[in-house]
């Protein structure tokens, strides 16, 4: 917790939102592939210094079937929030998740941050960060069903739930870019690992200035 105090500090100084580099925001429902799109620009650009792809802590635990992300017992997570440990954190589906505080100190150093959030941070994302650039993965509804019905965590019902409530959410604002994961995995990592080529430019760019 001291280095996340250490880091406070230092931005403290600083004027919001937090310039220099860009934060990646990738989003979409449950059954996308995020995680999966996420993973092979991971690996596209495994030797890539400028990238940081964040490792979340989440109050669920970790599975095959899921990211893989450092794990947190409820009170342990309110503890650490409290402690300033989180740049931010959110709820969803029952579950804590955070954006680690070292975050805004990569993304003030000229580094590119990707990360999974949720939808309903992206606001609070933009008033973080100057450069912000939204990825929207999506995918058919029947893809979207099938995929998270592979998971076994959630009866019919809840699947179709889930389902019905990503129908109504819209994506606005400035920067975003939608992609279609309904196809092969390798179609979707090129046009994502493109957008990151595109934040590595626009941060190259931007610490010149």
């Amino acid at each position: 917790m001291m280095v996340s105090a250490l880091i406070e500090r230092e931005l403290s100084a600083e004027t919001f939102p937090i310039r220099d580099g860009v934060f990646v925001a990738v989003v979409g429902p449950s059954g996308a592939g995020k995680d999966t799109v996420i993973g092979y620009a991971r690996n596209h650009f495994a030797d890539e210094t400028r990238l940081e792809f964040v490792r979340r802590v989440i109050t669920r635990p970790s599975d095959a079937a899921s990211e893989d992300h450092d794990t947190l017992a409820d009170a342990a997570f309110a503890e650490a929030e409290a402690d300033g440990a989180f740049a931010i954190s959110w709820e969803a589906h029952g579950w804590r998740c955070d954006i680690p505080a070292d975050v805004d100190w990569s993304v003030a150093n000229g580094r590119v941050a990707v990360a999974n959030v949720s939808r309903a941070i992206i606001p609070s994302l933009r008033e973080r960060y100057a450069n912000l650039a939204v990825v929207e993965i999506t995918a058919s509804p029947e893809v979207l069903a099938e995929r998270l019905a592979m998971r076994g965590r959630e009866s019919r019902g809840e699947v179709l739930a889930r389902l019905a409530r990503s129908a109504n959410v819209t994506l606005s604002g400035p920067g975003v870019t939608s992609i279609d994961n309904s196809g092969p995995r390798e179609a979707a990592g090129e046009r994502f690992a493109e957008v990151l080529r595109k934040a590595m430019a626009f941060s190259d760019m931007s610490g010149l200035i």
